[in-house]
C-alpha cells in the first residue's frame, strides 16, 4: 500500500538531544562531565509536546542520532537512555519514531558489540521504508566514518544499500529520502575533512552513487548548527539540535514537506513550533492533493 503515491505529506526532523552534553560542554570536560541532563530532558519534552499538537500529524519523528551524550561503556549511559524513553514515550501513538544512530550512540570507532547494544536498544542501525510513494533509508554513517573495528559490518552495509537502491529503482518511488547522522558535507562537496563531514574520498564515492541513484536528499544532524549544500540536485540538509547548541541556532526541530515535485523544508525554534505551529504557506502545499 505505501508504494503508492497518495499526495503531500510531512514528517518532522530532530537531531542530537544528546542527553548530558549541554553540562559537559559547559564545564569543558567532553568526556565525563555529563552527569547533569534536566536542560534536555526539558527541551526533549517541549519537542514531543510541539509534535503532538501539529495538524495534521506529521507522518512520522525521526531522530538523526546522538540520542543521549555518554559514549559506550560510560557511566551516565543507561540513565541517559531511560530518561530519553521516557520523554519519548509520550509521543502521541499515531506518530511512528524513527531512530538513526551517532556517533555517541556507538562510539567514534564502533564494533560489533558498541552496535549490537544499540540495536537492541533502539532497533535496527540501518534499515528501509516507505510511505506514500516515497522511499526512505536510514544509514548507519559511522561505518563509514570509521570501520577500523568492525570492517565486514561495513561490507554489509554497502551490499544491503545497493540492493535497496536496487528496488528503490524498481518500484518506481516518488523520491528516495536518507537519514544518517554525520553529514557527507556541511557546505561544499569538495570542503575539507573534519569532525563534522566524511572523509573526501568516501565522501565522493557516497554522493556519486546517492546521485546515480536519484537521491533527493540527505537529511543529517551531528554539527549541532544548521548547515547544508547542493551536489548535482541532490540536497544535504544539515539540522541544529534539539539539545546543546554549538553555534547561533536555536533549540529546534525541522518541518519536511514532500510533494509530488519537490522536497521542501523548514527549521523551527522550538518555541516557535510550540506557540505557532506550521506556517500557511507549508499547509497549503499539504493541502493540495493530486
Amino acid at each position: 500500500d505505501e508504494y503508492q503515491w497518495k499526495g503531500p505529506f510531512y514528517f518532522i526532523q530532530g537531531a542530537d538531544p544528546q542527553f548530558g552534553l549541554m553540562k559537559s560542554w559547559r564545564v569543558g570536560e567532553a568526556d565525563n562531565g555529563d552527569d547533569e541532563w534536566g536542560e534536555e530532558i526539558v527541551l526533549a519534552e517541549q519537542a514531543v509536546q510541539a509534535i503532538n499538537k501539529l495538524n495534521p500529524k506529521p507522518k512520522f519523528f525521526v531522530l538523526c542520532g546522538d540520542l543521549i551524550h555518554g559514549m559506550p561503556g560510560t557511566r551516565w549511559r543507561k540513565d541517559q537512555e531511560k530518561d530519553l524513553k521516557n520523554v519519548l514515550k509520550n509521543t502521541d501513538q499515531d506518530i511512528p519514531l524513527v531512530f538513526v544512530s551517532g556517533n555517541h550512540d556507538l562510539g567514534n570507532t564502533p564494533t560489533k558489540e558498541t552496535i549490537d547494544n544499540y540495536c537492541k536498544n533502539w532497533g535496527d542501525d540501518y534499515y528501509s521504508f516507505w510511505v506514500g510513494g516515497v522511499f526512505f533509508l536510514v544509514l548507519n554513517s559511522q561505518l563509514y566514518f570509521d570501520s577500523s573495528k568492525c570492517p565486514d559490518l561495513k561490507q554489509a552495509q554497502d551490499v544491503w544499500l545497493n540492493e535497496q537502491l536496487a528496488v528503490a529503482k524498481k518500484h518506481k518511488c516518488k523520491h528516495i529520502i536518507v537519514f544518517q547522522h554525520i553529514p557527507l558535507f556541511l557546505q561544499k562537496p569538495d570542503e575539507v575533512h573534519d569532525y563534522f563531514n566524511f572523509e573526501k574520498s568516501i565522501r565522493q564515492e557516497i554522493l556519486e552513487k546517492f546521485h546515480k541513484a536519484g537521491i533527493r536528499a540527505v537529511f543529517s544532524g551531528h554539527y549541532h548548527r544548521n548547515a547544508g549544500g547542493f551536489y548535482k540536485g541532490m540536497e544535504m540538509v544539515v539540522s541544529s539540535a534539539i539539545g546543546c547548541q554549538l553555534g547561533e541556532d536555536t533549540h529546534g526541530l525541522r518541518v519536511v514537506i514532500v510533494t509530488e515535485e519537490k522536497i521542501v523544508h523548514r527549521y523551527y525554534s522550538l518555541n516557535e513550533l510550540s506557540s505557532q505551529g506550521i506556517e500557511k504557506e507549508l499547509l497549503d502545499m499539504l493541502a493540495k492533493q493530486n
